[in-house]
């Protein structure tokens, strides 16, 4: 890289290429070559094969409805919080700044979380899972307790388990038997749910991604913005539009022909080492659609993601209202706490009210999917409530501590940046 950027330099100050008249040529060809240069085939990966004929797809049972909204967690879901608020303190909060300086979460650390079983929550209990029954409630609480620690390191962690999780709820037998089992091994595999575009206001219903039907498969075109771990994944599960019928989710391999990457480092969620994901000719099986196309798969896909977005977001503004607290009530000005300024002390009550709103109607919408019940509707107001709210309170934590939250010794910049990323993340992550 460092050799054709000298070259473009040289060439672009020799008056060769104008005498000749191959200026506007070579300099195309070498931006070109110099743009792919950081561009790289998707992950070697693994051979995925199915171990085991399936009969039927496994599903997990269906949470039993209740006729009052509770979601007191029982006492799985009260051990796995516990045990995950405990690593999100201990491991995840220390290295919150350093890994996003170098935008990357440290490997040791992905391997820590993959012991917690977070990822394979929506693996079916018959395939090797550890919850007998679905539960976006769980993965709900499990989301929020990582982002307390840091947002991006949540997200480069939860990504992966995006995958087994959409398998469990809408793979067919033969998906399931080729893909899952990898999902719950020691070496499990990074994937992620790519669905943004890298175009101004994004609709998730209106992709420029494409799949059109070539003999008993697809071939698959277009370019996926923000995708978690990008360089790493060995399995996608793609949005796009099927061939004119509206959109739908594909599985493709990263190995597969025509398959790239490239960095694509962003204002927050640094952690997470996003990229793009590069889709040209790629050619895959029938086997590849999931959900059978069914546009009512992928609008269930798109509200369940939303959801878990708002988890990272109740996490994040509960991180820093317990940060704050703390801070107002010991800085000092003019003789006495800044927290007995009513404007200070407005602010700080603003944000415990509105993280206990996000909260509740995260939790209200987690909890209808689980019982089968309609939740669109839920699903949109948490959205959007968690992306107005969650943005406030980020710039509310950088003002609360004055010059302090404007630079890296304290992590309230860290928040502003990564929760704007809630009102324009699509996909990632799923509960």
């Amino acid at each position: 890289m460092g050799l054709a950027l000298r070259a473009v330099r040289t060439l672009a100050e020799s008056d060769l290429l104008d005498r000749v008249g191959l200026r506007k040529q070579v300099e195309k060809a070498l931006y070109n070559g110099t743009r792919d240069g950081f561009r790289v085939a998707g992950a070697a990966g693994r051979t995925f094969a199915a171990a085991q004929k399936l009969g039927r797809p496994a599903r997990q049972k269906k949470t039993k409805p209740r006729e009052l909204f509770d979601v007191t967690p029982d006492e799985d879901q009260q051990m796995l919080v516990e045990v995950t608020k405990q690593f999100a303190a201990e491991a995840v909060r220390p290295v919150a700044q350093e890994a996003d300086h170098h935008s990357e979460t440290p490997k040791e650390l992905l391997e820590q979380a993959a012991e917690l079983g977070v990822t394979i929550l929506g693996v079916p209990e018959s395939l090797g899972g550890v919850v007998a029954e679905r539960s976006a409630v769980t993965s709900v609480l499990i989301a929020e307790a990582l982002a307390h620690g840091d947002i991006g390191i949540a997200v480069s962690i939860l990504a992966p388990g995006a995958v087994p999780t959409a398998l469990g709820l809408w793979g067919d037998a033969e998906q399931q038997a080729k893909y899952l089992p990898a999902f719950t091994e020691d070496n499990a595999p990074a994937a992620a749910l790519a669905i943004v575009e890298p175009r101004p206001l994004f609709n998730p219903l209106k992709l420029d991604t494409t799949a059109k039907k070539d003999g008993t498969g697809f071939v698959l075109n277009g370019v996926k913005s923000m995708v978690p771990r990008a360089k790493d994944d060995e399995l996608f599960i793609v949005a796009a539009e099927l061939d004119g019928s509206g959109p739908a989710l594909f599985l493709v391999e990263s190995k597969t022909e025509g398959v790239f990457t490239e960095p694509e480092p962003a204002m927050g969620l640094r952690a997470a080492e996003t990229g793009r994901l590069i889709l040209e000719n790629v050619k895959v099986p029938a086997l590849a659609l999931l959900g059978g196309g069914d546009l009512a798969v992928y609008e269930e896909c798109i509200h369940r993601s939303r959801i878990a977005w708002c988890a990272l977001a109740t996490g994040a503004a509960q991180a820093a209202l317990d940060y704050l607290i703390p801070y107002v009530n010991t800085r000092e000005a003019f003789g006495e706490p800044i927290s007995h300024r009513q404007s200070v002390a407005f602010m700080i009550s603003d944000i415990g009210i509105e993280t206990d709103a996000m909260r509740l109607l995260t939790y209200r919408a987690a909890s209808r999917a689980d019982m089968g019940r309609t939740f669109a509707r839920e699903a949109a107001l948490a959205r959007r409530l968690c992306a107005d709210k969650g943005m406030k309170i980020g710039s509310d934590s950088v003002q609360l501590l004055g010059g302090h939250g404007y630079i890296k010794e304290h992590p309230a910049e860290r928040w502003y940046r990564d929760l704007r990323a809630v009102g324009v993340m699509e996909g990632a992550l799923l509960v």
